[in-house]
């Protein structure tokens, strides 16, 4: 879109497109650059049509869990939450070495982590475009994305925000006309070790549907983190407080 913070997808920047499949997943997904994540490596991702990329196992669970997760699971949640894409929407994915992306990538986390600048070689880019919510009787869509990147040192990332009409599906106990109530969205991430792990604030609140105004790099919609290490920028400074949570 327009303006949008979203990085550039669709099936003209080739794309791969998920199965149109009520809690379904991508196929296994080889990465070219193995990511790390909290202190371990992971060769295989998979985009979760549920608003989740995990490593190593699928995901298929549609009502969202707190984190830590009591199961150990390694994975992203830029919004997980309960997606029917036959309802309408899709998912995008690719692995990408396009300079032209790598470029706005490095540019943007230099500019929110200074101290450690950062120059990418690889993106994952996974994006669910005006997807519904299971059980909807209304035309409401979210459009969101994530990017796992890396320098080859510096592993981070980034969840980008766009339009998010909708928190809940009905099997979450969100009422069908308006996608709301329940349990709602999660976002953040999950390592897996029960000490590294985040949640958005407004995760499984009513709140989320606000996500498209808060941020911890002060640019509304967007979060940003490095998972190699536990380093969750802005979070604990009063220009979140004021500036991004609203």
């Amino acid at each position: 879109p327009t303006g949008s913070l979203l990085y550039p997808y669709g099936l003209h920047q080739g794309d791969k497109i998920n199965p149109k499949l009520d809690d379904g997943t991508s196929e296994a997904i080889p990465l070219s650059v193995p990511f790390t994540f909290y202190g371990k490596t992971y060769q295989t991702a998979f985009v979760n049509n549920n608003g989740v990329i995990s490593f190593d196992e699928p995901v298929t669970q549609y009502t969202p869990n707190p984190f830590p997760l009591a199961d150990g699971r390694p994975f992203v949640t830029p919004f997980w939450a309960d997606v029917d894409n036959v309802r309408g929407g899709d998912i995008f994915y690719r692995q990408t070495t396009d300079p032209a992306l790598l470029e706005d990538i490095s540019q943007h986390i230099t500019q929110y982590f200074p101290k450690s600048p950062f120059t990418a070689t690889w993106a994952l880019v996974a994006t669910w475009d005006h997807v519904a919510y299971y059980g909807s009787v209304s035309e409401k869509g979210n459009t969101f994305q994530a990017v796992l990147t890396t320098d080859s040192k510096m592993f981070y990332i980034i969840l980008n925000y766009w339009d998010i009409q909708w928190t809940t599906g009905a099997a979450s106990d969100g009422d069908a006309e308006t996608g709301l109530g329940g349990t709602a969205a999660h976002a953040g991430f999950n390592s897996g070790d029960d000490t590294n792990f985040y949640n958005i604030p407004g995760s499984q609140t009513d709140a989320i549907i606000n996500i498209t105004t808060t941020s911890n790099v002060k640019v509304p919609g967007r979060w940003v983190f490095r998972v190699d290490v536990f380093e969750v920028t802005g979070v604990d400074s009063p220009q979140l407080d004021n500036n991004c949570w609203l």
